[in-house]
């Protein structure tokens, strides 16, 4: 076997076994859920029995051998408990065993409690995630307030949320329906602020912590701006804050929005007793002849209009030449960006490996034809967001496991083919009829060449752009999708233009043949190989991470020490630059060894030190919640930065721009959190869809007085001066007017 093809089949095999291998690196216990949201349960107890109410989120499940129930409280005793019929489950470890998965009920039976009583419990359980983590046995402690016969009492505050308090079963008839006890109007402020406001009639008065705003279709909508309410001391929900007589509450919309549908749900008491189920009601409130924003509502606050709010309105204002032309130079921006790089090499590898008869118009065509491919998946991202909304989110579930790894196995067979292991083709009787057919036309190399970019377009250039997110937004508030396509299509054909330019340069500076042509057939393999370690290196973490860049290196370093030069110096030189990349890939292995996983920076006692920034990681809405609650009782302002493993422009963010000391200093009175939605499981998409985003990076800043400040949104990549400035702003301290 010749050295060319050994190196191709090592590479091959390598690629291969980190491919296996993947797995292993890419699944950490940060995937898994914390075991207070994997497993929620609710206490309910009367004077007879106790019952708990389990919720096992999908993918996970509880033994029901590992599980117990008792009493804690001297004199209090909990009888055997009573379980539902489970399903059998084969364990590698416990065997052949009972679980419970989804919902379901345990009862006991209760003596030696009364009506009014507060029983302390131990919850004893054991679980494990079908992906391979099983937790420890763990003891909850728990407690119940134990009511009468016919009713029962959650046992935390955050559980009995969403349920009606017990309520006096005579005298109902003299409490006010729901609709004139908390009477509830909705209209236009301004073109982008919507009013909401409650009548309260007398004795009775709402819960701050219980009114909720949510968009209705997945539309963007800004948070629900309340004002501080009056103290109130309750004996299910504690101490909180409660409205009577009158309420105002306002939340912006997007520039440009008709109209805005949404929901609202609130809760409310009586004084003499009476506490309602939560209410949610649905409205829709036109922003036609609104009138306009004045400087202090809105995205107007601070004088300061995101770019991607900026888009919007000139997308639903302007003429189509300049919606078309915006777009176009947005895109053409995206095109420079490192987001984007890693289609060169594909499209490049595209035309080297068409032929020796390659022409610049033909390398036109197929360049062409990959960015066409482009803007199809553009065009139907739009036409996705108008139908469903926020809830589409193409990129996250197109950088998954099961696809990146596929993906990346094409291209490192891809790369074996350029090294000359084989020659990718059909067999000879099918062969001869589809080139009499290509005689004819050429077609299909040009169809697959737009799969190939429409394919890129959702695997490999994962990142969002203001532009992008300003169009895509429009489209979801209901804008017209004429215009929103025309914007969409604008930008795939600006972000396509530098590729067309280098697709057409490949087509007439490539050798046509010779030694040369080789040579440069087996640097593109190296360009496909450094493609599939771009993808692997979204799932491959640690050591491995390391592993899969080196191939590429050796692989460059095999590539550089063959060439073939009548000149023995400039052999020389090649080999000389051959053994710098061949150490380079020796140091990335010892690198991954001694723990580094930046390629960049290979060795981890040499790297500079540099000091990032300290985030919280929050997971679900009402972790957000409760950290904001947290920051403004400590007179601190919010930054929240959406995260995934797959988003350059997320790893940019991170290490130029987080790094540097102007925009540590203007976030030092900050709480720092951020969404890891690399997942993009239920809980990631209800938290995008609460702030109505499509994707990382986009970050959120909330003011000291707990109000997300929406108009400061940042999303795509900022350099760090330019995103100091926007945090001075966004986390100034709100300055009050004098009366």
């Amino acid at each position: 076997m010749s050295a060319k093809k050994l190196l191709a089949f090592a590479t091959l095999s390598s690629m291969l076994a980190f491919l296996l291998a993947g797995r292993a690196f890419a699944i950490g216990e940060d995937e898994f859920l914390d075991p207070t949201v994997a497993f929620k349960y609710t206490v309910t107890a009367d004077e007879s029995h106790v019952t708990v109410e389990w919720h096992a989120t999908k993918g996970y499940y509880l033994y029901k051998k590992r599980m117990g129930l008792a009493a804690a409280t001297p004199g209090v005793t909990v009888g055997e408990s009573v379980y539902p019929e489970g399903e059998i489950h084969k364990d590698e470890f416990f065997g052949e065993q009972t679980v419970f998965r989804n919902d379901f009920k345990v009862t006991a039976p209760l003596t030696g409690a009364k009506a009014g009583d507060t029983v302390a419990l131990k919850l004893k359980w054991q679980g494990c995630a079908d992906a391979g983590l099983c937790y420890p046995p763990s003891v909850w402690d728990a407690s119940v307030k134990v009511a009468g016969a016919a009713a029962a009492t959650a046992s935390k505050a955050d559980e009995i949320f969403g349920k009606a308090k017990p309520t006096p079963v005579s005298g109902e008839d003299d409490f006010l329906p729901v609709d004139q006890a908390f009477a509830l109007t909705a209209d236009a402020k301004s073109t982008n602020e919507v009013l909401l406001n409650w009548r309260i009639a007398d004795g009775y008065y709402l819960y701050k912590v219980r009114i909720k705003l949510a968009p209705a279709d997945g539309g963007a909508i800004g948070s629900l701006a309340l004002p501080k309410g009056e103290p109130h001391h309750d004996d299910y929900f504690g101490d909180q804050e409660v409205y009577r007589q009158s309420l105002d509450g306002t939340f912006s919309v997007p520039p440009g929005a008709k109209s805005v549908a949404f929901k609202v749900t609130y809760q409310g008491c009586a004084d003499a007793g009476l506490c309602y189920p939560p209410e949610t009601k649905q409205l829709t409130v036109s922003l036609e002849g609104a009138p306009a924003p004045t400087a202090s509502s809105g995205a107007a606050t601070g004088g300061y209009v995101s770019e991607q709010d900026s888009f919007t309105e000139r997308l639903a204002h302007g003429s189509l030449w300049l919606v078309f032309t915006i777009g176009f130079v947005g895109g053409l921006l995206m095109g420079l960006t490192p987001c984007v790089l890693p289609m060169v090499p594909i499209l490049s590898g595209i035309i080297a490996g068409s032929g020796d008869n390659m022409t610049s118009r033909r390398a036109f065509f197929l360049s062409l034809s990959y960015v066409a491919g482009i803007a199809v998946i553009y065009v139907i991202m739009g036409m996705l967001v108008a139908w469903v909304g926020h809830g589409v989110n193409l990129q996250a579930i197109f950088n998954q496991l099961w696809i990146l790894v596929p993906f990346a196995l094409l291209f490192v067979v891809l790369a074996a083919s350029m090294f000359g292991a084989f020659t990718i083709q059909v067999p000879s009787f099918i062969q001869t009829r589809l080139s009499d057919a290509s005689n004819k036309q050429r077609a299909g190399t040009f169809i697959g060449v737009g799969v190939m970019g429409a394919l890129s377009a959702l695997i490999v250039s994962a990142c969002v752009a203001p532009v992008l997110i300003g169009a895509l937004t429009f489209i979801a508030q209901g804008g017209s999708v004429l215009r929103g396509a025309i914007a969409m299509l604008a930008i795939a054909l600006g972000m396509g233009t530098p590729l067309m330019l280098i697709g057409t340069s490949a087509g007439a500076l490539l050798p046509r043949a010779g030694a040369w042509m080789e040579t440069i057939k087996n640097l593109f393999g190296v360009m496909f190989l450094l493609v599939a370690a771009w993808l692997l290196n979204r799932v491959v973490m640690g050591w491995g991470s390391m592993l899969v860049w080196s191939v590429p290196a050796f692989a460059l370093a095999w590539v550089l020490w063959t060439v073939r030069s009548k000149s023995a110096a400039t052999r020389n030189l090649w080999r000389a630059v051959a053994a710098v990349f061949g150490l380079y890939g020796l140091v990335l292995v010892v690198g991954g060894a001694l723990g580094s996983t930046n390629p960049l920076a290979p060795i981890p006692s040499l790297a500079a030190k540099v000091e990032g920034l300290e985030f919280k990681r929050i997971k679900t809405v009402a972790d957000l919640e409760r950290e904001v609650v947290s920051a403004k009782a400590a007179g601190k302002s919010v930054m929240l930065d959406f995260y995934a493993d797959w988003c350059v422009s997320c790893k940019e963010m991170e290490h130029d721009t987080f790094t540097q000391p102007d925009v540590q200093a203007s976030l030092s009175n900050t709480v720092l959190l951020q969404a890891d939605v690399t997942a993009n499981d239920d809980a990631d998409k209800a938290l995008l869809q609460h702030f109505g985003i499509f994707g990382p990076p986009t970050i959120a800043f909330y003011g000291t007085d707990g109000e997300e400040k929406r108009n400061f949104r940042v999303v795509g990549f900022m350099k760090a001066a330019e995103f100091a400035a926007v945090v001075r702003q966004a986390v100034a301290p709100a300055t009050s007017s004098a009366p």
